[in-house]
């Protein structure tokens, strides 16, 4: 199961990448795993207020819908309007293809609060 070391990741089981002072948000392998084929994907506007710990998407399944909880607070700049159409990339390319949103955080120190590959590894194999 791939885990970048270059990612951290919440326990709610997304992805958050630094790039330019902005954020980068998705779920992980391992979460698409869990939820078997993905057949649509919510996602919020540009321009709306995340809330660290707060739902601001979803993902459904085949199996069940689950919640997405943003890893940090910010202000949503981009959503992957991709997946609109094409939700199966989150089983396909978690880490390239089926980013979620892209934010400018309010406060980047919660990015450090995040979980390292290492950790998130050993929350996983619990």
């Amino acid at each position: 199961m791939s885990i970048p070391a270059e990612l951290r990741y919440s326990e709610e089981h997304e992805w958050v990448k630094t790039e330019d002072g902005k954020v980068r948000i998705g779920i992980t392998e391992f979460a698409q795993s869990e939820l078997g084929d993905i057949v649509f994907v919510e996602l919020p506007q540009v321009g709306d207020e995340l809330e660290a710990d707060q739902p601001f998407g979803s993902v459904e399944s085949v199996k069940t819908v689950s919640e997405l909880y943003a890893p940090v607070s910010g202000k949503v700049v981009e959503i992957n309007e991709e997946l609109e159409d094409n939700p199966e990339f989150v089983n396909e390319s978690p880490y390239e293809k089926a980013w979620m949103v892209v934010i400018e955080p309010t406060d980047a120190s919660q990015i450090e609060k995040l979980l390292t590959a290492e950790k998130y590894a050993e929350l996983i194999e619990e």
